[in-house]
């Protein structure tokens, strides 16, 4: 017999979305209309012969300029497309998904809009080359198809598997190190990454392995993560805060007009 959820609950959670869309979109359109249009520079490092030494040489060349502000408001506009969706058209499909505790549009959400995220971290760290940018990504976007997995391959085991789980923290913490190395190993002084980097990795740091956290509390059915769809309150409320705090901290920082 197919997995029900109780109507209250499921029009709660409707209500629920569609309140986390429009504080997502009030966001997004606020910081494109407060954004200066501070921008950092997308590189590739190429080899070019060197006539004068008669040797191969790495050469940067500037791609192309990535507007912060832009892509801040994006990954909130991502966020709030998700949760009308799943509140308008797409809402029989997310409560069927729910019955069977798996909400495969969080994870198609998140493995776009946490990557950007990532990615405007890993620049404002210094992290400029194109193939960098990719990889962190690739990573990035696998641990969230892990988290896919872990929902996915637990409907069909009668003992929850943490396979899916372990590989995924592997993929997630890589981007996390690569992002360190560049903040902390830049030096002192003119070379120091401005404060408002550093709370930016801390607090971001913190809040995606809270979103790990919920998924253990949820699979190991602790206190009223037994019900799943507390667990799916938690992680929409994860979302808004982890959201939020970075677009802020960007815009203090880098996109308030002077």
């Amino acid at each position: 017999m197919e997995s029900t959820i109780d109507e209250k609950k499921a029009k709660g959670l409707r209500v629920w979305n569609l309140s986390m869309g429009f504080l997502h979109l009030g966001q997004g359109i606020v910081m494109l209309a407060l954004s200066t249009d501070f921008s950092l520079p997308v590189i590739g490092n190429f080899l070019n012969f060197n006539v004068k030494t008669q040797s191969l040489e790495p050469t940067a060349q500037s791609l192309m300029d990535f507007q912060i502000g832009p892509a801040v408001a994006s990954f909130l506009f991502l966020s709030a497309l998700a949760h009308f969706c799943v509140s308008t058209i797409f809402y029989p499909w997310y409560i069927k998904n729910l019955a069977k505790k798996i909400n495969i549009a969080r994870w198609i959400e998140y493995s776009f809009s946490s990557t950007l995220m990532l990615v405007v971290i890993a620049m404002l760290v210094g992290i400029y080359d194109l193939s960098a940018l990719i990889a962190l990504s690739g990573l990035n976007i696998s641990m969230i198809l892990f988290g896919w997995m872990m929902e996915l391959h637990n409907q069909s085991t009668t003992k929850t598997n943490w396979t899916s789980f372990v590989f995924g923290c592997i993929s997630g913490i890589i981007p996390w190190i690569a992002v360190a190395i560049y903040l902390f190993a830049a030096g002192e002084g003119e070379y120091r990454a401005p404060d408002f980097v550093y709370w930016i990795y801390f607090s971001i740091f913190l809040f995606f392995n809270t979103f790990a956290i919920n998924q253990v509390l949820q699979y190991a059915k602790v206190g009223k993560w037994q019900d799943y769809l507390y667990g799916e309150k938690a992680y929409i409320i994860l979302s808004l805060v982890a959201k939020s705090l970075l677009a802020w901290q960007v815009f203090a920082g880098t996109l308030r007009p002077m």
